[in-house]
């Protein structure tokens, strides 16, 4: 028997752990047609957020309805190593534990800390998608360091390099001199700070002037620590003001060096001056301007923690300065050879490691990179030629916007979590051939050896030396990072250092759709799930991760896929805006606006946090939630629950067919036809990736249709003395019904509806049931018009009632004019229903003082003088309607005001649109109400 209370946390745990324990997400359907989601990798350190709520509740949607539509549905999934995240989390736990820190304890003892951690505590957030119902393939469970994946790494690593699309090189990076590792720009978050622009005279060299007659250039800076690192100072061509000193020299004030003024495109002529200064080793457009004119060279003036170096020209006072005294020391020494025009105080914009907080450096050093540019040309045209689309479409623009002026990926990461590099490098060639002591692997370009094992390194450099050296001696290779090369008696015994880099996590994360499926082995999951469905993630990664795996899944599945729609990672990627809270704003712990999806599960149920996801999923549009919201559609699951109870307090229970039971009465028709019309509408709002379709077609059968209508318009027939024919065939279609909402509600409320399922009949899962016979079911327009007229007559008649304060339990009489011959036979048929739903009843009615409402051709008079008192009734209307008019106006006014739609803050401007919607409607409303009193 159904519990009298509903409530979730009785029977979620238990059913998942059902589902789990019999294999249900993944049955074994060796000839269904497959369809294939790989999860977007949560990080191993990470706990579930609303974010990730949101994300894997859509992508569960999808798979358990293909399940249901006999799909061999298979969702993909696994956690990331998260390189920095977790190296973090384990060196803290040391430092709270008080134990050796990672460089005490040696990079092997601490990676196999890491890995106790990963396997203690790194489960956690693959828990909590448990509690929110995720059916993935837990049973395939894949992570990003597993040694399968780990081999599919090396092989990718390689395979690049040895096709010249991977390299290393001196660029500029994003650095963090608090880890010491470069980051991505995903790892770098920008802040709004309290900062000066320093605006400084640079004076001119050998005598010359502006034509102004100045003898300097003026250049303004945030940061005028980096001006020790200028090599030259930048001018438009077409700036009049610069033309005569082009080609000519400034000296760099402090340093004293001669730094060229040269002409280039980054200077601007309408700011500031029109002079910048250019420094390439510390600023990502100056390295460009550098890239335009190599001859300006460059000079790294900082250290890999942000501290001032021995670099040429800075005086041996600022050597070890931090970079924030260095800044103070450079304005104190400018202002003391007075060549500080003037200082303002303005909010700039920081860039800040999002887990260390501390100021991100743009700094070069060597690093690895993937030639991206190359890699992008096959991703951008598999977006133009369709074979992967992008829902909503307009996130295709953002796509060949990135991938179009896309920049060469670093790839490596000073980190000792993650994937080792596998290059290894030997002693030069020069070092070796005159005997000088090797004390820096990095002079004279040294021979760098890759390859999938330490093994393959070792025959690489065997056969290098062999071939290259002059001499010939019987060589030796060994792994020996202190040694890189000993000479006894014509035995050569050779070195080599692994690189100590690891790489970054979005490098293996892009493998993701074809590495979980066992790549480069060719295995029959590759080749039956790639490439996957659907794509399911949040704009904001496009770049970095979705981008990324279609230019390796393209690159690496191409050769042994003839058709091109089968190299592609995925065929649809479904990108969903960010939840905000009510107000709009996004979530940061800083604003205290986040909410713990756990607590609101433990609240709620997971159900009704899912189904309110799912509603205010809306392409395009981010989402703005309240509590409110769950706590509404957690009424609506209780509402169902509710319904269940009641049929089977009945004599109800579950069907045992797909297909409807024979049905006479109208209202029994009608409730087959209405489950048709919704499934039809699931099935498109599935095809369009239209969640919130979903939503509003489940929740207006269930909550309209089926409890607050059928079940309404039934109850007369279980009554005693009811047809027993009548009654039998009721109960049957009842049934039916139920199971037919149960199944189409079952991807978005799984719990609940698992739990009713059973509890309607002995059976076996919900989740492996058969979705709705569509096709098959029957349709009666005469018996969906028929109840159709009879909804839409009480609800017009409950309404009018509300608006005119008539009392609930007052019962009315009726007339009705120009009714054709079917309204009356319509309302002779109904009589009974209209009596106890809309308590009225044909009678005799007296002009005036009545209600009128007019509904299809028919006008209904229904007398109202001695229910409510008619003037005052009038009155209040008038008042209201006044209310409603000047209010509408007022915001209407404000909404028309440029001033205010393009000053206020977004969520106003939208609180100012809804609440004119809201008085509009209002208005209308009450407008309608007076005319019906007659």
């Amino acid at each position: 028997m159904i519990d009298r209370i509903f409530d979730p946390a009785s029977f979620e745990q238990t059913i998942y752990a059902r589902w789990e324990r019999e294999g249900a997400f993944r049955p074994a359907r060796p000839d269904a047609k497959p369809f294939t989601i790989v999860i977007p990798p949560p990080n191993v350190t990470g706990s579930l957020h609303i974010g990730h709520a949101l994300d894997n509740t859509l992508q569960d949607i999808l798979i358990r309805w293909h399940r249901l539509n006999g799909r061999d549905a298979r969702w993909v999934v696994g956690t990331d190593h998260a390189g920095i995240a977790t190296q973090m989390v384990v060196e803290r736990r040391l430092a709270e534990a008080q134990q050796p820190g990672r460089t005490a304890m040696g990079r092997d003892a601490f990676v196999a800390k890491v890995w106790e951690w990963k396997e203690e505590s790194g489960g956690t957030i693959t828990g909590q998608l448990r509690r929110l119902g995720a059916s993935c393939d837990w049973a395939g469970e894949r992570f990003t360091m597993d040694e399968g994946f780990n081999k599919a790494v090396l092989k990718v690593f390689v395979t690049l390099y040895n096709q010249g699309l991977l390299y290393r090189d001196k660029r500029l990076v994003n650095w963090d001199p608090k880890l010491k590792t470069a980051i991505s720009d995903l790892e770098v978050e920008t802040r709004e700070v309290a900062g000066t622009f320093t605006h400084i005279r640079y004076p001119l060299a050998d005598g010359a002037l502006l034509d102004s007659g100045a003898d300097h250039i003026i250049v303004a800076t945030t940061r005028p620590e980096t001006m020790l690192g200028d090599t030259a100072v930048a001018v438009n061509a077409d700036d009049p003001r610069y033309a005569s000193v082009i080609g000519k020299h400034v000296l760099l004030p402090i340093t004293g060096r001669r730094i060229p003024i040269i002409a280039d495109e980054h200077a601007d002529p309408e700011l500031g001056s029109g002079a910048v200064k250019i420094t390439p080793a510390h600023d990502f457009n100056d390295w460009a301007v550098y890239e335009r004119n190599k001859a300006i060279g460059y000079i790294n003036i900082l250290d890999a923690e942000a501290s001032i170096c021995a670099a040429d020209g800075v005086p041996a006072a600022y050597v070890g300065l931090t970079r924030e005294d260095a800044r103070k020391r450079v304005v104190a020494d400018l202002e003391a050879a007075g060549l500080i025009e003037r200082i303002e105080q303005k909010t700039i914009q920081m860039p800040y490691g999002d887990r260390s907080g501390v100021v991100i450096e743009p700094w070069l050093t060597d690093q690895w990179y993937v030639n991206a540019a190359e890699l992008a040309k096959d991703a951008i045209a598999a977006v133009q030629d369709g074979r992967t689309q992008f829902v909503p479409k307009t996130w295709e623009k953002t796509y060949f916007n990135w991938m179009e002026n896309i920049q060469p990926w670093c790839v490596s990461r000073q980190l000792w979590w993650g994937h080792r590099i596998p290059a290894w490098q030997g002693p030069s060639m020069t070092l070796l051939e005159f005997g000088v002591p090797f004390d820096d692997r990095k002079q004279s370009d040294p021979p760098i050896f890759v390859a999938e094992t330490e093994e393959d390194a070792l025959k690489q450099a065997k056969a290098f030396y062999q071939a290259n050296l002059e001499q010939k001696f019987e060589i030796a290779v060994s792994v020996d990072p202190v040694n890189p090369y000993t000479l006894r008696d014509k035995k050569l015994e050779i070195g080599l250092a692994r690189d100590e880099d690891v790489l970054d996590t979005w490098f293996s994360s892009a493998l993701w759709p074809f590495g979980t499926l066992g790549w480069p082995e060719q295995t029959t999951d590759l080749a039956r799930h790639y490439p996957g469905d659907v794509l399911v993630t949040g704009f904001d990664i496009i770049f970095f991760w979705v981008a990324r795996m279609m230019m390796q899944g393209l690159h690496f599945m191409g050769p042994e896929r003839s058709d091109p729609k089968d190299r592609v990672p995925f065929h649809t990627v479904y990108c969903h805006g960010l939840v905000r809270d009510a107000k709009g704003q996004k979530m940061s712990k800083t604003k205290g606006n986040t909410v713990d999806p756990l607590i609101l599960i433990d609240k709620y149920g997971a159900d009704a946090l899912r189904f309110t996801l799912t509603a205010m999923e809306t392409q395009g549009r981010d989402i703005k939630l309240s509590e409110s919201r769950i706590e509404g559609y957690r009424n609506f699951a209780t509402k169902l629950w509710n319904a269940a109870r009641f049929t089977q307090m009945n004599g109800i229970a579950g069907s045992t067919s797909p297909l409807p039971p024979a049905a006479a009465q109208p209202v029994n028709r009608w409730i087959i036809g209405e489950i048709k019309t919704t499934a039809r509408a699931l099935e498109q709002a599935i095809a369009d990736l239209r969640f919130d379709a979903y939503a509003d077609a489940i929740y207006r059968l269930v909550w309209s249709r089926f409890c607050d209508w059928y079940l309404e318009l039934i109850k007369p027939l279980f009554a005693e003395g009811a047809d027993e024919a009548v009654a039998a065939e009721t109960r049957a279609v009842a049934g039916w019904a139920l199971d037919q909402i149960l199944v189409m509600l079952h991807p978005v409320m799984p719990f609940l509806t698992e739990e009713l399922w059973h509890q309607l009949a002995i059976r076996d899962d919900l989740i492996l049931a058969a979705w709705v016979a569509t096709d098959a079911l029957p349709e009666d327009a005469a018996a969906s018009a028929d109840i159709d007229w009879l909804i839409g007559l009480i609800s017009e008649i409950r309404s009018a009632r509300t608006e005119v304060n008539v009392p609930p339990s007052a019962r009315l009489a009726f007339a009705v004019e120009g009714a054709s011959p079917q309204t009356a036979a319509r309302l002779a048929a109904n009589a009974p229903a209209l009596e106890r739903l809309a308590r009225i009843a044909p009678g005799e009615t007296a002009a005036g003082g009545r209600l009128q409402l007019v509904h299809h051709e028919a006008t209904f008079l229904i007398p109202l003088g001695d229910v409510i008192d008619l003037a005052a009734e009038r009155t209040r209307l008038d008042k209201a309607l006044a209310a409603a008019i000047k209010e509408r106006d007022a915001l209407a006014g404000r909404l028309s005001n440029p001033g205010f739609t393009e000053k206020a803050k977004p969520e106003a401007v939208e609180k100012a649109r809804e609440d004119h919607d809201a008085r509009s409607a209002e208005a209308q409303r009450l407008a309608a109400a007076l005319g019906r009193l007659g």
